[in-house]
């Protein structure tokens, strides 16, 4: 394996490969070195993990810390906020940033509520929202923009409806998480969205304790020893995680099969497909892609040291396009068998709502290609704008045209 220089620079972020392939740099640096130093724009030597292998083996090992609290974790790309000169304050119920035993309790509690079973009772109220929405599609004028008519409206109505979260209610929390999401921003415009989105949430989750419902918050209100600040926590994570990552594979992911008209056709004509069709959507975007970690001791991974409090970044997209995994890994393939793709990670943080993304995607894709026989994109491919600043890719906009 040739011993590649430190990246100098941060994080590559430019698709200069195209839109959903990852950074050239990034592709050039797995193949040559699956785990490389990468120098990090406020100057700490940490590392950036991008094989299939490496990236497995990184997620399951716990000692690589998902906690921001331990010691300082550092950003591989430049932001309007200051450098971090000392750990960060855990928000408390913020499943997605602890480590065992504190994760399992959390997860415990959630894991309840997300069963397969409950997933598949919800499978006909999703296709119902997906229909109603693409009747609102079809009532409009040609151009639209597919990400605020259909692809952002969808998970919205389901994530509300699971979480108990008053529908109207949903364009204060959509702006509010939009804000948060954004990558180049001041401190104070983040800290402002968190505590808009906080103490929003902190509200409803006191309203389910003293009211419970049918709903996953309600029954996550149920539990006395989870403290409302825990509550609020785990109500920010699922309401971001539920509808940030679904509305953008949504719209990307339509985006890419306009790309791809063949593999689009063949969808559209064996609608049988589709499950499959999803698995290579998820693995080819992998729209959730940089994930952090923080060596807590002196640990090998793939042949390399990663001294102790080092900041350790995760390419999901780029794991997810090793040759060393998948065959011609670059090119979309609905008739792939993208079984162990990372997508929704891997090890203790796995992602709970995979099911749920799973049957939106189903059911969402299926819906817009059987209603819109004829869509296309508006603008050129290459005037559609990407989500390069954001913390979740995609794209902003989509504009779509069909005929009547």
């Amino acid at each position: 394996m040739s011993q590649t220089a430190a990246i100098p620079n941060g994080l590559p972020m430019h698709r200069d490969a195209g839109p959903f392939d990852p950074p050239r740099e990034i592709s050039r640096l797995r193949e040559s070195r699956p785990v490389s130093p990468l120098v990090f724009p406020d100057g700490h030597e940490g590392w950036l993990v991008t094989g299939y292998e490496a990236v497995r083996q990184m997620m399951a090992d716990i000692r690589f810390s998902s906690r921001f609290d331990l010691g300082v974790v550092h950003v591989p790309y430049e932001t309007g906020m200051p450098a971090a000169t000392e750990p960060s304050p855990q928000m408390p119920g913020l499943f997605i940033s602890m480590d065992p035993p504190d994760h399992g309790r959390m997860r415990k509690r959630l894991t309840a509520a997300f069963t397969v079973k409950r997933m598949k009772q919800l499978e006909e109220h999703i296709a119902d929202i997906v229909e109603r929405q693409l009747d609102h599609l079809a009532s409009l004028t040609a151009p639209a923009d597919l990400v605020k008519e259909f692809a952002l409206p969808v998970p919205s109505l389901v994530i509300c409806e699971l979480l108990g979260v008053p529908y109207e209610d949903r364009d204060t929390f959509q702006a509010n998480s939009a804000q948060f999401m954004v990558r180049d921003q001041t401190l104070e415009e983040k800290m402002a969205a968190i505590g808009a989105l906080t103490g929003y949430l902190a509200q409803l989750v006191m309203s389910k304790r003293a009211e419970p419902g049918e709903d996953i918050l309600s029954d996550l209100a149920r539990h006395e020893d989870l403290t409302i600040e825990e509550l609020t926590g785990a109500a920010f994570l699922l309401l971001l995680a539920g509808h940030e990552t679904t509305a953008n594979m949504l719209s990307l992911g339509t985006f890419a099969l306009l790309e791809h008209p063949e593999q689009l056709a063949e969808l559209r004509a064996n609608p049988e497909l589709m499950p499959g069709a999803v698995e290579e959507l998820l693995r080819y975007l992998s729209v959730a892609d940089i994930f952090f970690r923080y060596a807590t001791e002196d640990l090998e991974l793939g042949g390399e040291t990663i001294p102790k409090g080092s900041t350790v970044v995760v390419s999901l997209l780029a794991a997810n396009r090793d040759p060393q995994r998948f065959e011609n890994p670059d090119e979309l393939d609905i008739h792939r068998n993208a079984r162990g793709l990372l997508s929704f990670g891997h090890g203790v943080h796995q992602c709970l709502g995979q099911q749920l993304a799973r049957i939106e995607m189903r059911a969402g894709f299926e819906g817009l290609l059987r209603r819109f026989p004829t869509l296309a994109l508006a603008v050129p491919a290459e005037e559609v704008r990407l989500r390069t600043d954001m913390n979740i890719y995609g794209v902003h906009e989509l504009p779509v045209t069909w005929t009547a």
